[in-house]
């Protein structure tokens, strides 16, 4: 199994799209713009960092999967329709990253005001690691799709990786509505993100400079 496939499966990528086939096929036939779709999903990716930020998780982690999964249905509808621009590649791209950082915020405020809240009590520890693991989850994913970005630039093909966008979203996401168990749950999804969307990073920095390595031979 190629490492990129290790977390997201084809398999549930497929479930996934069955299950939102009619929602698919309804927005296809009423023609719809799909930059208001991904409009929408960014919209919806504030609330989400909002209610992180109040520390109602469990809903902001379910606002997340659904921002989420606009993301993925505005590609499906641009295709269908035959409406895919580089300017909609370009704004798509642009608000994923808005809402990474949005989301991320939301988080980070959220443990800080739980590591103040609990440091007279020296009960902070946990709150303020989860608060650094978050720092070090959104520098992963700007740099995991910079590292993309800056390769295609440069006539590259980059796409390897197993902490991808899909992947961060379903386990930050999934973490925050598992905290209704136990909070660490969240903390454990950020780690996890924090170490293998740096680590994807670094593949994609890898796997580019055997590129260029292969054609030069």
């Amino acid at each position: 199994m190629k490492l990129q496939n290790l977390f997201l499966w084809r398999w549930a990528q497929d479930i996934v799209l069955r299950c939102f086939a009619p929602i698919i096929n309804f927005l296809i036939k009423r023609r719809l713009n799909p930059n208001h779709l991904t409009t929408l999903g960014f919209l919806i990716s504030i609330i989400s960092a909002y209610l992180f930020a109040k520390s109602k998780l469990q809903l902001g982690g379910f606002l997340m999967l659904v921002a989420g999964t606009f993301d993925f249905i505005d590609g499906k509808v641009a295709r269908a329709t035959n409406r895919v621009t580089k300017f909609g590649a370009l704004y798509d791209s642009t608000l994923d990253r808005y809402s990474e950082v949005l989301i991320s915020f939301g988080l980070l405020y959220h443990f800080v005001r739980e590591a103040m809240l609990t440091w007279e009590s020296g009960n902070s520890d946990f709150a303020i690691i989860t608060a650094i693991a978050v720092s070090v989850a959104l520098g992963g994913a700007i740099m995991t799709s910079y590292v993309r970005a800056r390769a295609e630039g440069l006539g590259l093909q980059c796409r390897a990786g197993f902490m991808q966008r899909p992947e961060r979203v379903v386990f930050i996401a999934t973490g925050a509505i598992l905290s209704y168990f136990h909070e660490i749950m969240l903390a454990i999804a950020v780690i996890v993100v924090a170490v293998f969307s740096n680590i994807t990073a670094i593949q994609r920095l890898y796997d580019t400079w055997l590129s260029e390595k292969d054609k030069s031979e």
